[in-house]
């Protein structure tokens, strides 16, 4: 037998050998444990791992003509209609800003058991009444200021921090003492909190990408109610397409809110804006307005 033969057979034996070995392992492993009605979030030590989408499910057209006309005939009677109602609002009288205080929602047990926690995101001191009302009441407040001088601060029963939301990480490659913007689930992990019983945000017309961002890595299941002054008046941030397009993705991602059992308990319009919609007067619609959802799954 020649050396080539035999180098071969001893090739195809070890082969032979290494598979029999892999199916034997594969046979003796033992077995996935069975699913019980604990969920990963019931377990001590262990963090609910969540699925991350890609993209947000687009809804079709609102007519066959995809014209501007079309999408905003469906989008602003459905931005301007209450979904649920709230017999116990508390209102700031100056920006029309809302939390929910039905006692069905899970807000008001928080506050009287003093384990609220309020995200104010985007405003200026000037403009903290309803957090200044929510430490009052015994919530644990965390207004997020990228322009403050210290990283964190405790001011009238409130921690400040220079930090704001983002729908993305800073670059990796930009200075640790320079990134004062994270994603909400990023935010979340680095203070180790796990539920906002209020989320309050007014980011200038980046709320559109940094709601889509909290749909897609499901963070709005840690939110108990959801404050967020929309702009009408152009795109936003790195929103594309044309004007039809444009609104078809806002009220898709409105959409997605409904689906995550998100309602919308108020909606109000500041008079003193001028009625611009994406740079054009449509129907009569401001260029801003400020929503409050509640989402139903919080129960207390």
């Amino acid at each position: 037998m020649g050396p080539l033969l035999r180098s071969v057979l001893l090739l195809a034996a070890v082969c032979v050998s290494v598979r029999v070995y892999l199916e034997t392992a594969r046979t003796d492993a033992p077995a996935p444990p069975a699913r019980t009605g604990r969920s990963d979030e019931d377990s001590p030590g262990r963090r609910l791992t969540k699925v991350h989408r890609w993209h947000i499910e687009l809804q079709p057209w609102a007519g066959q003509s995809r014209s501007l006309e079309e999408e905003a005939k469906r989008f602003l009677p459905y931005i301007t209609t209450p979904q649920v109602s709230c017999t116990s609002p508390h209102v700031d009288p100056d920006r029309g800003w809302a939390v929910c205080l039905d006692p069905k929602y899970s807000l008001t047990r928080s506050m009287r058991h003093k384990h609220c926690r309020v995200y104010s995101f985007g405003l200026g001191p000037d403009d903290r009444n309803l957090e200044g009302y929510l430490a009052r009441s015994g919530c644990e407040v965390h207004c997020f200021d990228p322009s403050l001088k210290q990283a964190h601060q405790q001011r009238n029963a409130m921690w400040l921090h220079r930090l704001s939301v983002d729908w993305r990480d800073p670059n990796p490659a930009v200075s640790a003492q320079r990134q004062y913007t994270k994603k909400l689930a990023t935010i979340l992990n680095d203070f180790g909190h796990r539920r906002v019983d209020v989320l309050k945000a007014d980011m200038e017309s980046a709320e559109w990408k940094i709601l889509e961002n909290l749909i897609l890595e499901g963070v709005l299941d840690s939110v108990g109610q959801l404050l967020l002054e929309v702009h009408l008046h152009w795109a936003g941030f790195e929103v594309p397409g044309d004007d039809p397009s444009v609104v078809r993705y806002w009220f898709s991602l409105l959409k997605e809110l409904e689906h995550a059992d998100f309602r919308l308990f108020r909606v109000h319009s500041d008079p003193a804006q001028p009625h611009i919609f994406l740079r054009k007067n449509v129907l009569n619609a401001s260029s801003a307005y400020t929503f409050a959802w509640v989402n139903t799954r919080r129960r207390p």
